[in-house]
């Protein structure tokens, strides 16, 4: 595992939550109920005005609805490769030490710098012996 892979859990979990957002524009328009009003009269005396309420399920006019069928399962596929890299970049953390593991996830998931690091881990760590112990780990791996 290397620095690539942890970079690619940042663009997984982005990745997933923009899927979804997009899933639920789709499954927006697929279907949506449209309602209107249609005035007109009788065709023979006395020519008494009526309305008429219609309404019903409008799909997609622009597209086919086998397109929009065919686009939720490629974001559907999108959603489940990404949440198979996050699951895997997962559970390697659970692998390495507690240490590293937090100085990972401030430093790479949650984007702080080395001092904001350092100051959340503590224990008279500083910027530079926290980029140091995360070079070293990340050269090993």
């Amino acid at each position: 595992m290397d620095k690539q892979i942890l970079e690619q859990y940042i663009d997984a979990c982005e990745l997933i939550e923009e899927a979804k957002v997009e899933l639920r524009k789709l499954k927006k328009q697929r279907k949506r109920i449209e309602q209107d009003v249609v005035k007109g009269s009788s065709c023979e005396f006395p020519y008494t005005a009526k309305s008429f309420h219609v309404e019903g399920i409008a799909y997609s006019v622009l597209k086919d609805p086998r397109s929009v069928e065919e686009q939720e399962k490629v974001l559907q596929q999108r959603i489940d490769d990404a949440a198979r890299i996050k699951q895997q970049v997962e559970a390697w953390m659970l692998t390495i030490s507690p240490r590293m593991q937090l100085i990972i996830r401030y430093r790479v998931f949650e984007e702080m710098t080395w001092e904001q690091v350092a100051v959340r881990i503590g224990r008279r760590a500083t910027a530079d012996s926290i980029k140091m112990e995360f070079r070293r780990f990340m050269e090993n791996k």
